[in-house]
């Protein structure tokens, strides 16, 4: 992937992707299956110095903004896989997979620390879900 096409449609995809996650987070939200999704936790508990200079009624869309452009960022990422890797079956949803699993190990404990709550087996299921939906997203593109 080399030509500027294909970043802003690898990034297009992400960015959809990110938006599809959040209305199936709003509904596990709201369902109360996860209580804090991870780009509040996140926002909230980890780089919460960043968010003072945005104005409180103001700082939802930031984070939601934030979101979408990781998801941009990490469809980048993926799209610069080789292409006989992302042409594999699931390769797109295990990517997403992978994503999740990432923040779970590793990144929940550098940009949340130990302030991460667990909200339990059935909001670990719920966001495992929705990074799924990302990767089907984004593995769309198979070129």
């Amino acid at each position: 992937m080399s030509d500027r096409r294909s970043i802003a449609g690898a990034a297009g995809r992400g960015v959809v992707a990110a938006m599809a996650m959040t209305g199936l987070r709003r509904m596990t939200t709201g369902l109360g299956l996860v209580c804090k999704p991870p780009p509040e936790e996140i926002a909230t508990e980890g780089l919460s110095g960043m968010l003072a200079t945005i104005p409180p009624a103001k700082r939802n869309e930031a984070i939601e903004l934030a979101h979408w452009a990781f998801g941009a960022a990490a469809s980048i990422a993926y799209a610069l896989l080789p292409a006989a890797m992302r042409r594999l079956p699931f390769a797109g949803p295990m990517y997403g997979l992978a994503i999740w699993a990432g923040y779970e190990t590793v990144g929940k404990r550098i940009l949340v620390g130990s302030g991460a709550e667990d909200d339990g087996l059935s909001a670990q299921v719920a966001i495992a879900l929705d990074h799924l939906l990302y990767g089907a997203i984004i593995g769309v593109d198979r070129s």
